[in-house]
Parts: C-alpha cells; structure tokens; sequence
C-alpha cells in the first residue's frame, strides 16, 4: 500500500490506465486486469512515484483470446494476483482528491473505476480535476499526427511503440502530452509564415493566427472577447505571470462533475431520453425544410461542460422532423442491450425521395464537422443504400430506452390515427410501452408518422447520426 507522508497536499498529477477484459456477450462487463499509476510534479512535470498491479478479474473465463490479443494479459498471468477488493486502499490513496490524467479516461477508464468500487461496495476516489488528453490534444493539437490514438501520437514524436500494459502506457502518455505542449509552446513564438510551412492547418491553428494579426496594440478586454474559452487555462493570483507548465491550478478550470459514465453521442450506450409530450412544436414538416440551411455545430456537451458534440441545426434551431406516410421495412430489432441490461430497440423504415435528400445533407454537414474536429472514426451513412432486394434505400429509427430505469418500457408516445368523418385525430395509446406492445405494433408493413430528433455520435472508432423517435402515429 502507498503510504502518504504527513505534508502531502495531493497536488500531484495521477496520470493512470487501465487494462481490461473486452466483454464477449450482450450485458458483460469489462474487468480490470491491471491498474497502472504515475504522480508527476504539477510544476516540474517529473514522475515522484509509480504503481503497477495485475488484477485477478472475479471470473477468469472473462480473459478470452480477443482479450489476451489486445493487452497480452493471460489467465495465468492473474490467477494468484489480488483482486480489485485487496488493492482498492492503494488506488484510493493514490486517485482521491488529486488532479487525474489519461488518454481517454472521461468515457472508459473513470466509469470502470467506478464500477469496481461500487461492486465491492464502497465510495469510489473523487478527483480534484480532470485532463483528458484525447479530448484535449483533439482541441488543440489537431490531426496533423493522423489520428488521435496514443499509439500513433507516440509514432509520430518516436517515443516508441505502445505495448497496451498500464504503466507503460500511462508514461508514454506523459511523454506526449509534453512533447505536444513543447510543439505548441514554440509555435506560439513563431512567425506565422513557418507555421504555415511546417504544420497541417488545422482548425486551431487557423483562430491562432487570426486572433495572432498585429495591425494595432489591442486592450486585454478585446482579447478576452475575442478569443476562444481555452479547455485549459492558467490563473495566477493579483495577475502575477504564471508557468506555462504549472498544471497544479487545473482543478479550478475543470470540475470533477465533468465525470460522466458514458457520452450521449456514444451509439451503443444508454442515452438520456428528451421529455416526451403530445405537444408536436418543434417538429418541422418536410415542406419547411431549405436545404441550404441545414448545418451543424458544436454545442457543450451539457451546460458548463468544456466537451464538446455537434449537433443539427435548421437555422438556429435544433432540427428534428416530422415524417409522414413512413412503411416499415423491418419490424422491432432487440438483440443488444445497454448497460443497464435494458433491449435497445429499433425498426428500418424505407425513405422516399425527399426525405432521402434532407437525410443525406444532415450526414454530409454531421460528417464535416466530425472530421474538422480531428475524429477519425469510420462513418456510417444515416441513408441505407438500396440492395437488390429492396426497393428503396432504408434508414434505422432507435427507440429510447425508459429514463426512470424500468428495463421494460420506452420513452417514446404511441398513437394511433383514426378517422371520424372528414376529420382525422390520434388516440393515445401508450406514453411508455413495452417491448411486447411496440413488436405488436411496430411490424412490417406498417405506415407510421414519425417524430424525430437527429443526433449525431461518435462511438469507438464509429460515427454518424442516430435517428431517434420521440412519437409514433400507427396508420
């Protein structure tokens, strides 16, 4: 166990990893194999301490060959070290109350931390602040390296290759965040003619040298109102100037509420579904829908966060649509599930033309904003193309799951049209059916009107736009 000394002020950096099972089956879990650990001076950025410590899982028929591929931890390797339970005093010790730093660590390695001190039922550590590179290096150092996975970062400044082991990866981590902020430093100084030889142009690189123009002395109140909020910034007390490098004031730049289990633009996981009313404002007809207005932006990932997602807009509006006379082509799909071992539902409808045409500038805008913000994910065309057996291109439509947690109910309203005379009314059937009630329902064949919002993901090396139905009227 890692003993703190009497003065300790836990201003070290805990930069950490994980290694894990990769589950196999739908519901599984990842569990940990291996906890790495480094603390780093905030003001010298040199390692203080290390810990490294293989992990026995709670069944070690998780460790599957695809596991032992990825991280080259077999079932021998663990079967006489401790569990998570006998090491959780030492990744408590070293976590809480600190400033923690990884690749990745706000989508996987946080909520996996989580997760293993909730199964042995204590509080999990609490941080002091977050760095997350991959979100950080995407901001501000671009794609110039190719993408944004450590192990290619590390190729592209020879530090080395990345051998997926905790405490290796943890440090070769470190090394390229000090390589990036060294690339970056110096850039800051350079004319920005060498800039425009010598690196990829990349969206931040470009505000850089605009908001960098010197045609007159300009005030610190028109700098600060025209510069970017920075993910990172620096403060020092009564203005003095501050080290660069000093990265000990994070934890007033960062909060710890930042830590989310999971993003609402990730594909496969449990999304927090919007309010659902009969109320169709907000739901244009395709009619209203000028295609040159289609666009989409980055917005904060929730109020306050320095995450950013894109998002759809018509206008300055949110764009979500409502599509009449929709057949579906394929009825109810369930075979995955979420996190919380709920089905997650959803049916293939054909398109017709028009509507075809607004789903496909949605994907040409979505997609150029994910690529502009330095993702590398492969992209997944909203528009099904047609097949030989189809007679039009098709497209998915999810269901959300249920926010109050029931595993069998969906936060989508059903109705069902009906004709009285010359007027036509919807009758509600359910406000949040069941699984059975929307395979019932929901068949091939079926015309349908549908309420949709758009929202775009990007999810373990996949993007695209998800459409999601917030109300369903059954013909």
């Amino acid at each position: 166990m890692v003993t703190p000394t009497p003065s300790e002020d836990r201003s070290e950096i805990a930069f950490f990893d994980l290694e894990t099972t990769i589950p196999f089956r739908a519901g599984q879990k990842h569990e940990i194999l291996e906890f790495g650990a480094i603390l780093v001076c905030p003001k010298k950025l040199v390692e203080l301490r290390s810990y490294t410590q293989l992990v026995r899982p709670a069944n070690l028929n998780s460790i599957t060959v695809r596991s032992v591929n990825c991280n080259g931890i077999k079932r021998e390797d663990v079967e006489s070290k401790p569990s998570f339970a006998d090491i959780a005093d030492d990744v408590y010790e070293i976590l809480n109350g600190r400033v923690w730093a990884g690749h990745n660590i706000l989508r996987f390695d946080i909520p996996r931390i989580r997760e293993a001190f909730s199964e042995i039922g204590r509080d999990p550590p609490e941080p002091k602040g977050t760095i997350d590179s991959l979100v950080l290096l995407t901001q501000k150092f671009g794609r110039r390296a190719g993408d944004m996975k450590m192990a290619t970062l590390a190729t592209y400044f020879g530090i080395g290759n990345q051998t997926h082991r905790s405490l290796d990866d943890v440090r070769m981590n470190f090394e390229v965040l000090k390589y990036c902020a060294t690339v970056l430093f110096l850039e800051s100084s350079l004319p920005d003619e060498l800039i425009e030889n010598s690196v990829t142009t990349t969206p931040e690189t470009s505000s850089r040298r605009r908001r960098n123009t010197r045609t007159s002395p300009v005030s610190e109140q028109t700098v600060e109102s025209t510069t970017p909020i920075p993910i990172l910034s620096f403060v020092s007390p009564a203005g003095s100037q501050t080290n660069p490098f000093d990265m000990s004031p994070l934890s007033n730049e960062i909060a710890s509420e930042t830590l989310q289990p999971d993003s609402p633009m990730e594909e496969e996981c449990n999304q927090p579904p919007v309010a659902i009313t009969s109320d169709q404002e907000g739901f244009l007809e395709l009619g209203e829908i000028s295609i040159p207005s289609i666009k989409a932006v980055q917005v904060p990932l929730y109020h306050g966060s320095q995450i950013m997602k894109p998002q759809l807009f018509l206008g300055d509006k949110p764009l979500q649509l409502r599509c009449p006379d929709l057949t579906v082509r394929f009825g109810i799909s369930g075979k995955f599930m979420d996190n919380v071992g709920r089905r997650k539902l959803n049916f293939i409808i054909n398109l017709y033309s028009s509507l075809c045409k607004v789903m496909r500038e949605c994907d040409t805008a979505a997609k150029t904003i994910s690529v502009d913000s330095g993702s590398d994910s492969e992209w997944n065309p909203v528009v099904i193309p047609m097949k030989a057996f189809l007679s039009s291109p098709t497209a998915r439509i999810h269901i959300p799951t249920e926010l109050n947690g029931d595993k069998d109910r969906y936060a989508v309203e059903i109705h069902q049209r009906e004709f009285s005379g010359d007027t036509t009314t919807q009758k509600l059937i359910s406000s949040n059916p069941s699984g059975e009630e929307l395979e019932s329902l929901v068949n091939p064949g079926t015309v349908l009107d549908a309420y949709l919002s758009l929202e775009p993901y990007d999810y373990q090396q996949r993007a695209g736009i998800r459409l999601v139905a917030r109300k369903l009227v059954i013909h």
